[in-house]
């Protein structure tokens, strides 16, 4: 039965439309930048509903990152005026694993109540566990060790199902601290977040009744940025769409820039492979950028072969062609483009609507120290998170160790903040205990002190902070959680240490644990705001006053700017050397998609330059231009000459041309010329 009013339909164009009312059945949908995907996706959740072809809860909607899901979850809202008496899971990958996983934790051997470690924690535990298996951690870093465990955990293998087919004792040392740590993250009741899809997979795959109930309630599924899906993320999917098929995949293939991450394109390119009788729908219409940044941008990524192709388009007018130019050195560069802004762009545009966009972040300091010498203002997107500053996870461990008395690692993290005279050898002898007789930090301690086996002065301070962790847990039973964080910062002396240090440091932390308490009100009890603080994303910044953005172009994704500066376009910086001997042809491509995402961040004018010679590590490199510039197409680019108040005299007037038979391993060499003013 079709629904009289559709007004939700008429702000759609063709496209759209079709991928809105067609919602049974696999379908793809290839979402060009700035085409209305997040527009496309919850307008398709809303149809779903108000054709009742399935009730709220029955749909799963699934995003890469938490400000995603509140853009969706606001606009669906907004949408469905009238009220639902339910709303469609809506979350991350991790985010809905989390919820999925808290529902059956006794089917993967913890409880309900299990706590989610971040990178710290996990660091911090592979490094015991490499000490007790003494492995220098000097020779083989916890860095290292966990780059593998989160490689494993991507690619869907717990340590049982990792093969090892050559004889390599630093691989076979690895996977043995792997099969540690998991026993240990099992004794803690807690998980990483790679474990949060992983083990929910393994759950559905070992309890067939388990993945009955989601499959029997998720009729519809909807999937944004499916370009940036791993291997273990498109198996979640697989299961859990194996039944209904209707699941509907939207991304970009030329915005696909996380491999380092475990992000595997083919996921993409081969979802009508996984999924017979696809319907694969192109949205080409952009709604963002002038048609010269988009030309520019499309004549750029079509030089890819691994894609599935697309022609961005706009009724939009033609714009500023793109402005490319190249100077002497980076210094240089950053003087130029300050110039540029302060003369030209400061008039017709918002400081925050500018944004210079790096391929590495070394390229920021020169951009840095010119800002602060002309005192313009500047944010460097992709510093220190709130919670990740040192006294807001010092204040979480205290919280997390209220919620569950084996969370050793939180235990570990404040059992000695402030001193109370609990050292290392403390410490360790809370260790050996609970790794003899399976125990959690805390219950050792008890049992250690109930033996009498602890030192008088090491007593004291043991005695005082278990006393307070029971009191604290009884406070939350009648108290609310932000004023528990509040009686826990007063009683255990956190507070008192930093304002006795009486420096502007401190005062800076305790505004930041004031903020803390004033962000939990939000939230309605503890386990909801620590599971926040978990699955917390990275783009929380401060987008406050009047700046300019320094990011690079991985950060830049999803974001949008009237004015775009792409610094640093040569050879061995962008494309990215490194990357180029890795992972050769398939990195080149990758470079390519990500000059691709830098383009179109751009809405009225892009700046694109290179330079002559560039300080890198110390030394000065004589630079090639990038390829990329190559690759532009002439009739969207325009070579701009030097502003006439530089210190340099010399203008860009540069053919860049593929020498042939000059190969060097997986790139060609490009030819520069620079003509001189005398």
């Amino acid at each position: 039965m079709k629904s009289i009013n559709q007004n939700y339909l008429n702000n759609l164009n063709k496209h759209q439309k079709e991928a809105v009312i067609n919602p049974d059945g696999p379908c793809l949908i290839v979402a060009g930048a700035g085409s209305g995907k997040t527009k496309v996706l919850t307008t398709r959740v809303v149809h779903i509903i108000k054709e009742k072809k399935a009730w709220p809860n029955q749909i799963l909607c699934v995003t890469f990152t938490n400000k995603a899901a509140r853009e969706m979850q606001n606009r669906i809202a907004s949408s469905l005026k009238e009220k639902v008496s339910s709303l469609p899971w809506l979350g991350t990958f991790h985010s809905v694993s989390a919820k999925i996983l808290r529902r059956h934790a006794e089917a993967v051997g913890l409880n309900s109540k299990f706590t989610i470690i971040d990178q710290e924690d996990q660091l911090r535990l592979i490094k015991n566990i490499c000490k007790a298996e003494n492995i220098d951690v000097k020779k083989i870093s916890p860095q290292f060790v966990l780059s593998f465990i989160n490689n494993w955990k991507n690619k869907g293998l717990l340590p049982s199902h990792v093969n090892i087919k050559k004889n390599v004792p630093l691989k076979k040392a690895i996977l043995n601290v792997y099969k540690y740590y998991q026993k240990r993250l099992q004794i803690l009741n807690s998980c990483d977040f790679g474990d949060l899809i992983l083990l929910c997979v393994t759950m559905f795959e070992d309890n067939n009744d388990i993945l009955e109930l989601y499959l029997n309630n998720f009729k519809y599924i909807l999937v944004d940025e499916y370009q940036d899906s791993n291997y273990i993320q498109s198996k979640w999917l697989n299961l859990l769409a194996k039944k209904n098929n209707n699941i509907c995949c939207v991304g970009d293939d030329d915005q696909s820039i996380y491999s380092w991450r475990g992000a595997e394109i083919r996921n993409f390119l081969d979802f009508n492979k996984t999924y017979k009788n696809t319907k694969t729908i192109k949205l080409e219409q952009n709604y963002r950028s002038t048609q010269n940044i988009l030309s520019a941008a499309s004549g750029l990524i079509t030089n890819n072969k691994d894609r599935l192709g697309k022609n961005l388009w706009t009724e939009s007018k033609d714009g500023e062609l793109v402005k490319l130019t190249c100077y002497k050195n980076g210094r240089e560069e950053a003087v130029g483009i300050s110039d540029i802004i302060e003369q030209k762009l400061k008039k017709k545009y918002s400081l925050n609507n500018i944004s210079i966009l790096v391929r590495a972040i070394f390229q920021t300091r020169e951009f840095e120290e010119r800002f602060l010498k002309i005192g313009m203002g500047y944010r460097v997107v992709g510093g220190t998170k709130f919670y990740e500053r040192a006294e807001i996870k010092d204040s979480i461990a205290f919280l997390r160790i209220v919620n569950q008395k084996n969370d050793d690692l939180a235990f570990e993290r404040i059992i000695n903040v402030p001193k109370r005279a609990i050292g290392d050898s403390a410490l360790k002898q809370l260790h050996d205990w609970g790794r003899k007789n399976q125990k959690s930090l805390e219950d050792s301690a008890i049992e250690l002190l109930q033996l009498n086996k602890i030192k008088p002065k090491t007593k004291l301070g043991l005695i005082g902070i278990l006393n307070l962790f029971g009191k604290w847990r009884n406070d939350l039973k009648k108290k609310r959680h932000y004023e528990l964080m509040e009686i826990i910062l007063d009683e255990s002396g956190y507070s008192k240490m930093l304002k006795e240090k009486k420096d502007l440091e401190s005062e800076g932390r305790i505004e930041n644990l004031k903020e803390l308490i004033r962000g939990m009100h939000d939230f309605e009890n503890l386990q909801g705001f620590l599971e926040h603080v978990a699955l917390a994303t990275s783009i929380d910044q401060d987008w406050e006053g009047e700046k300019v953005n320094l990011m690079t172009m991985h950060a830049a994704k999803g974001l949008e700017f009237d004015v775009v500066f792409l610094p640093g376009w040569e050879e061995g910086l962008f494309p990215h050397q490194k990357s180029l001997e890795e992972k050769g042809d398939l990195a080149l491509e990758e470079e390519r998609r990500l000059a691709y995402v830098g383009i179109t961040r751009a809405k009225k004018e892009s700046f694109i330059s290179f330079v002559m010679n560039r300080m890198y590590r110390g030394d000065w490199v004589d630079s090639l231009a990038s390829r990329f510039i190559n690759e532009l197409p002439e009739k969207n680019i325009k070579k701009e000459e030097i502003l006439e108040n530089s210190s340099e005299d010399f203008f860009f007037n540069q053919d860049i041309e593929y020498n042939e038979g000059v190969k060097s391993p997986g790139w060609l060499r490009l030819q520069k010329k620079i003509k001189r003013i005398k």
